[in-house]
């Protein structure tokens, strides 16, 4: 008996000391930016309101827009399907938001099949295979880099980080619900690592 609660008590110990490592890396690698100049900028879709990027979306846009102008990437590759009762696709939301800002149309590529991120970096992968695009920069809000790095990665492409400087995630009542979201998600991803394979 005493062998078996001490096991438990390992357990926990353990499990406690994983999600807590969890945490920080997450954390820590929200202020992770990487300059190297790649292909393309992959923009992870978000909501749209109507025909309009919503403004985390629109904060990610933002930043990959930047980026094109600054000649770090030569491409905008957007992503994101349609939702149920949408007639635009986030990836479209995207594109025409990005054309209104300045970016040239044959600077812009899309998919809009995606539904969510392992869908996004999949069938963003498949688009820029035909297009001959090898190297991309992640565009995100800061607390979904980690998780998104490591599907990226794991489908063998050359990738690094640049989260939207100016994220619509300010306050801590915003960040909150979305860190714990992304430790869930990003927790569940590793753990389920074995089994994708």
């Amino acid at each position: 008996m005493k062998l078996f609660l001490r096991v438990c008590l390992l357990s926990r110990a353990l499990l406690l000391i994983y999600a807590v490592w969890t945490a920080c890396s997450i954390w820590s690698f929200s202020q992770v930016t990487e300059t190297k100049k790649t292909d393309a900028a992959i923009v992870l879709g978000a909501a749209v309101h109507g025909s309009e990027p919503s403004p985390v979306f629109q904060k990610r846009i933002d930043h990959a827009v930047q980026l094109w102008e600054n000649d770090q990437v030569d491409a905008l590759l957007f992503t994101g399907g349609r939702a149920e009762g949408r007639e635009t696709a986030e990836a479209e939301a995207a594109a025409a938001y990005a054309v209104e800002n300045g970016v040239e149309e044959e600077s812009i590529y899309m998919e809009t099949r995606s539904r969510i991120t392992e869908e996004n970096l999949k069938y963003a992968k498949k688009e820029a295979a035909g297009h001959q695009f090898n190297t991309f920069t992640l565009v995100s809000d800061p607390l979904h880099m980690k998780r998104a790095e490591a599907i990226a990665e794991d489908l063998g492409m050359d990738v690094i980080s640049s989260p939207a400087s100016d994220s619509a995630y300010q306050t801590w009542k915003t960040k909150i619900p979305f860190f714990l979201r992304e430790w869930f998600f990003y927790t569940g991803y590793q753990l389920l690592a074995p089994f994708r394979f």
